[in-house]
């Protein structure tokens, strides 16, 4: 006690000195903060004594960011560093989107869940075959797996539809048959459990570009909405969760669509959130959907869309798992050599005349190979484009130059000793117009996400979207205030899922904190990383600007550098409701 007889207190953590933008898109403000038992216990001038001080002069504290779309379902047995998510700023993620993961599972059923995150998720079956360790069956026991490791970030996850599907109908599933009344019965039980175990909703697909390597739809692309309503209503039985969903939105046209998921609400009452991105070969419904979700949001319901910063891009290379020749039979005969061996042989002018002779489409496994053409692809460069023009594509390339673009794609791969990338924007990049990106996030009623960390590891790095909003975006196009670009990957992310204790610099929160220097904020070049199990490779990158990361009021990353603990935890959703009664916390 000192002289006035007041209690000193002595902080775990003193982050001094910092701009803080607390999550609230209020204005930012000069403040200390005081970070006591991985909770915040005080924010304003602070004197009292601490075990760490950090000083964040002239520097942005946040709260640590929110990401709920990834695929780490298998990564995070595995794992311990949830990269490259972590390395950009984010604090949890949630995992188990698209209707796919592990979980629940019958011994017999391994293989075709594999089979299936193999070929929606491009992560290949040997890695997972070594890194899943199947202690489980039931989606609990999932949960007690996961529970087993400590880890960099928190993990949140969703009851995958595909999983459930399977564990209930078996074959069926696959099939595509109708469940019938006990099958949605079961379903709707599980549904049930896995919330009070601890999930936070199911997820489910409906788009054809998802398939298993054998180029089977994902089982739930024809699930009947009756089928999605019991599932929702086993999370409306548990009293918590939300439904995310991905669609291809013409079955028949998108309205018929969004009007299923407005009776699966007001049926169950749950909040959904759905994927929402411009396609080139449908470049306007994209806003007649984020005007059915505001006409939705006047009745009552949540049904928010995902939206994506920049284009979701492809990156074809020798050293990733796609490129536009490697459904070609004369490739695949190079697929097992060394980088090197490969190079050395598809450098030879009758290969390479053989391999362009060659039907490149026919054999492909990879689902999304019909759908990207050479006039969107580019050579992606370094540092690299995410901006090209449509001059630079390899179609107007070739055609100025008098060759063919396959030509011309080939020399590209081949290019930087096999090194290179070619870009190949998938979405939100019709005629090479960013202003599409812009006009979703525009829109507050858009949730920013759908970086897909932990999945396709060999053909897509998006796990930044972080990073590209708060530079691309806020800093140098300075078309986001910094206190909104925040807000959108803290407070509105953990809110619109029930994450109530964080995503706000708020004492009694969690103390997730970034300490960020704007001015340097950055992501390096793409890279192959050789460690997965099973000796298998995935993208990754280095970011720049980053000088803390903190999660529970741990100090997990300087500098982009790990340290030497894991804070991270399996979060459950019914203990945060149990916690915090009031959902109104901003």
């Amino acid at each position: 006690m000192d002289g006035s007889n007041r209690e000193i207190i002595e902080f775990d953590l003193l982050i001094k000195n910092g701009q803080i933008i607390d999550g609230t898109g209020k204005p930012s403000f000069l403040s200390d903060i005081g970070v006591k038992d991985g909770i915040i216990k005080k924010i304003g001038k602070i004197n009292e004594s601490a075990k760490k001080i950090i000083d964040a002069k002239n520097y942005i504290v946040s709260p640590g960011f929110v990401d709920i779309h990834t695929h780490y379902d298998g990564q995070a047995i595995w794992d311990s560093q949830l990269a490259p998510s972590s390395l950009h700023g984010v604090s949890t993620v949630v995992m188990g989107n698209c209707g796919v993961g592990f979980a629940p599972c019958k011994p017999k059923d391994r293989e075709k869940l594999v089979e299936l995150m193999e070929g929606v998720e491009d992560i290949p079956a040997p890695v997972m075959h070594e890194g899943l360790k199947w202690e489980w069956e039931s989606f609990k026991e999932y949960l007690d797996a996961l529970e087993k490791r400590e880890r960099d970030i928190d993990i949140c996850t969703l009851l995958p539809h595909a999983a459930l599907r399977v564990y209930v109908m078996g074959e069926r599933a696959i099939n595509h048959e109708k469940a019938n009344k006990e099958d949605l019965k079961k379903m709707r039980h599980i549904t049930k459990e896995a919330i009070l175990a601890g999930a936070f909703g199911f997820s489910t697909s409906r788009t054809i570009s998802h398939k298993s390597l054998k180029g089977e739809y994902t089982p739930t692309l024809r699930a009947h909405e009756d089928e999605l309503t019991e599932i929702a209503l086993g999370m409306k039985d548990a009293g918590a969760g939300f439904m995310e969903i991905v669609s291809d939105w013409n079955e028949p046209d998108p309205e018929t669509e969004f009007n299923v998921l407005k009776r699966i609400s007001k049926a169950s009452g749950r909040p959904i959130v759905f994927s929402l991105t411009q396609r080139h070969d449908r470049p306007h419904f994209w806003k007649d959907l984020m005007k059915m979700s505001l006409d939705a949001k006047e009745e009552g319901l949540s049904i928010r869309p995902v939206v994506a910063p920049r284009p979701i891009g492809l990156l074809f290379g020798l050293k990733g798992s796609q490129n536009p020749f490697s459904g070609t039979d004369t490739f695949k005969k190079f697929k097992n050599l060394s980088h090197e061996e490969r190079v050395f042989e598809l450098s030879k002018d009758h290969i390479k005349k053989q391999i362009l002779s060659e039907d490149r489409l026919k054999n492909s496994t990879f689902p999304l190979i019909h759908r990207i053409s050479f006039r969107h692809m580019y050579r992606f460069g370094s540092p690299p484009n995410y901006d090209p023009n449509i001059d630079d594509s390899i179609e107007y390339m070739a055609k100025n130059n008098g060759r063919t673009p396959e030509d011309l794609a080939y020399d590209i791969m081949l290019e930087n000793n096999g090194n290179n990338f070619i870009y190949a924007p998938l979405v939100n990049f019709v005629d090479n117009n960013f202003d599409v990106c812009h006009e979703m996030l525009s829109d507050p009623n858009t949730i920013m996400g759908l970086g897909d960390g932990g999945a396709h590891v060999g053909f897509i790095l998006d796990a930044g979207y972080p990073t590209w909003l708060l530079s691309y975006w806020t800093r140098d196009k300075n078309l986001f205030s910094l206190e909104d670009s925040i807000r959108r990957l803290t407070s509105d992310t953990a809110s619109a899922i029930g994450l109530y204790d964080r995503g706000i610099i708020k004492e009694g929160l969690k103390a997730d904190i970034n300490i960020l220097d704007i001015e340097n904020l950055g992501s390096s070049d793409p890279y192959m990383l050789k460690d997965l199990p099973a000796g298998g490779s995935r993208l990754m990158q280095k970011t720049s600007g980053y000088l803390a990361n903190i999660v529970s009021g741990k100090i997990t990353y300087v500098k982009g550098k790990k340290e030497n603990v894991l804070p991270g935890k399996l979060v459950k959703l019914i203990n945060i409701q149990e916690k915090f009664k009031e959902k109104d916390l901003v």
